[in-house]
């Protein structure tokens, strides 16, 4: 077990530098070939990483420790840009680990293999689920919402996909393997769409969130598992479910004020640089090259005063 929780750190630090790549990849407009082949190489890191973790422990435990990923990518995050961490986003994220730690400790592995109708009905509803969520986020006008949905998609993906991989592991066949790969490359694609506008913070709690809860479910659904202790574990559970819900929800909150304080300072940029009105508190300033540039002045032909030959602010 202890090899399995070192190689579960490993691979959410992994995971965790990928998120951030992923999103300064967005940000650029998925252009970068050296972007993208950072993110794909952690992202490839990470999941071997995750693989090999899985046949040493259960997956309630690989999948706990995989929340971790959220609070290795704050402080990276903030490294690069140079910013400081907000004491709440602190307390958000350690909401969202708390919470999906108590489920994940709670959750009660089993040895009962997938058998082929679960299988089949566990890939039915994960495509359901994953177009319903892809195509909400794709009527979505709001750039975190649109985020945070896909987000959910990709973490539905991979969820399923470390249920698959476990079942493959004792029971290798080629249909595991390809529906392994398909789910996980997926889950990096939506993944890669939900920082489109929606920053790191969000995206990440919500991939972070959605992962170990749909294992778990699917899980207790397809393989026999459940959660530790009856009813009482159960109630736990729900209650763990609870907080975690409740980090992600500060996180998105969070996440919608700096974006929108960042297009409004973008904009206003914009405007500066074309000449437009900014308001400023019911009041308009005209902006033109004189904000930027001093005015050229000339001597007036009979005062000798000075006098603007650019527009006036």
């Amino acid at each position: 077990m202890g090899w399995a929780i070192g190689l579960s750190l490993l691979s959410a630090a992994c995971y965790a530098g990928a998120a951030v790549v992923q999103e300064r990849l967005a940000a650029c407009g998925h252009r970068g070939i050296g972007r993208w082949a950072g993110s794909v190489g952690l992202t490839l890191l990470g999941g071997g990483l995750h693989t090999v973790a899985l046949t040493l422990g259960s997956v309630g435990v690989v999948q706990a420790l995989g929340t971790v990923t959220l609070l290795f990518a704050l402080p990276v995050a903030a490294l690069r840009t140079r910013t400081r961490i907000p004491p709440a986003a602190w307390r958000d994220a350690g909401l969202t680990v708390a919470g999906l730690t108590g489920i994940m400790a709670l959750a009660q592995s089993s040895s009962v293999p997938l058998s082929a109708d679960a299988a089949r009905y566990l890939l039915l509803a994960t495509v359901f689920a994953v177009t319903g969520l892809s195509l909400a986020a794709w009527q979505s006008s709001r750039p975190v919402t649109r985020g945070v949905l896909l987000a959910s998609a990709a973490g539905v993906a991979f969820g399923v996909s470390s249920v698959v991989t476990k079942a493959v592991l004792g029971d290798v066949s080629v249909a595991g393997i390809a529906v392994v790969g398909v789910l996980a490359v997926t889950g990096y694609l939506l993944g890669q769409a939900s920082y489109s506008g929606g920053g790191l913070a969000a995206p990440l709690a919500m991939v972070s969130v959605a992962n170990p809860v749909v294992a778990a479910t699917a899980g207790a659904l397809v393989l026999g598992e459940g959660f530790r202790f009856g009813g009482t574990g159960t109630a736990l559970a729900v209650l763990s479910g609870a907080v975690a819900a409740a980090g992600v929800i500060g996180l998105s909150r969070r996440q919608t004020g700096t974006t929108a304080a960042t297009t409004t300072a973008s904009s206003n940029r914009a405007l500066v640089h074309t000449g437009e009105s900014i308001p400023v508190t019911g009041s308009s300033i005209t902006a033109s090259t004189t904000i930027r540039q001093p005015a050229r002045t000339h001597a007036g032909p009979l005062t000798g005063s000075r006098t603007a030959s650019t527009s006036q602010i």
